[in-house]
């Protein structure tokens, strides 16, 4: 099998020129501020944590919610620092992410590298003032962000690993929830799971909707060595495989902890399914999740899912349990 092609060197074209100096908006915006709003995925890990270890939790909650969140979203930070400095070489041969600070000068680069160890650091140092948990969950986070980015691993450039690599962010920011509401304990291991599984399904319609928009050339290629392996076809199938293997495992974490869940289910499917036709659009916000807020019937779908869920969470409901008793005599 051939070598993929390698991005090419910088030509005159790409090297800064008097309008892209490096700057402080360049240094901001590879900072990426507006993807915060994925650390939402944390606060699941709070209401769990609460719901099923609530005598656990710590005498200064709020402060403890401000300060984590905080923490997580430094350090989400200093991984995209790095991811944009990285990608820069391939970002060139995309038609819009040439643009991006690094590719188009705007970024010192040796500070960039420091930005991104500063960042880490701080992030970390201040998860460590609200629990131990929390500063190793922040340690593993930003780990994943250099396994996912730099050779020779790099994973973002295997097929099926870089998703699965990638998603693994999501039972870590998970964790960092649970670590920000009590250091004892951790979640369940099939919630976990569960959360590892919808991540995946979430970065595998990413890469549709980029090849879907890209189309499958040698340049493409050369932006993103999986799309070398990936075709249309095989990420669909990649997504009906996460999107199982994330309701098998949420299912078996209801049956074992609140079975008022169950009734979620066509909830969260809905969901799904919406995420899912916004990959088919041209554009799709599916490539910049922070985009996603322009697509009302899915916010308006998440927002009544997480209403749904909370409500079950809190609330008994004896027949659901009366309705899934045991029927076989001896079980």
């Amino acid at each position: 099998m051939s070598e993929p092609p390698q991005p090419p060197a910088p030509s005159s074209s790409s090297r800064p020129t008097e309008a892209s100096r490096p700057s402080l908006a360049g240094h901001l915006a590879i900072l990426r501020l507006d993807h915060w709003v994925k650390n939402v995925f944390v606060l699941p890990g709070i209401v769990v944590a609460l719901t099923l270890a609530p005598q656990a939790a710590g005498n200064q909650l709020w402060l403890a919610i401000a300060v984590g969140l905080l923490a997580t979203c430094l350090v989400a930070s200093s991984n995209y620092t790095l991811n944009e400095v990285l990608d820069a070489p391939f970002d060139r041969l995309h038609p819009t992410k040439r643009h991006r600070p690094v590719p188009s000068g705007q970024v010192h680069i040796p500070l960039a590298y420091l930005q991104w160890i500063v960042f880490g650091a701080a992030g970390i140092a201040l998860g460590a003032s609200v629990s131990p948990g929390l500063a190793w969950t922040l340690g593993a986070l930003w780990l994943m962000g250099v396994v996912y980015n730099v050779r020779p691993i790099r994973t973002k450039e295997v097929a099926y690993l870089d998703a699965l690599s990638e998603a693994v962010n999501n039972p870590l920011r998970m964790l960092a929830g649970w670590y920000i509401a009590t250091p004892l304990g951790a979640p369940p291991g099939s919630l976990l799971l569960s959360y590892w599984m919808v991540g995946a399904y979430f970065m595998a319609i990413k890469r549709y909707a980029e090849l879907r928009q890209l189309g499958s050339t040698a340049q493409t290629t050369g932006y993103r060595r999986s799309f070398g392996v990936y075709t249309l076809d095989k990420l669909l199938i990649s997504v009906m495989f996460y999107s199982s293997a994330a309701m098998l495992f949420l299912g078996a974490f209801i049956m074992r902890y609140r079975l008022e869940l169950i009734l979620s289910f066509p909830f969260v499917a809905l969901v799904m399914a919406l995420y899912l036709s916004v990959a088919f659009k041209n554009n799709s916000a599916a490539q910049a999740p922070e985009r996603l807020y322009k697509e009302p019937h899915l916010m308006f779908a998440i927002l009544g899912c997480a209403a749904v869920i909370l409500l079950l969470l809190y609330f008994d409901i004896p027949w659901v349990h009366r309705l899934l008793e045991p029927t076989v005599p001896g079980m």
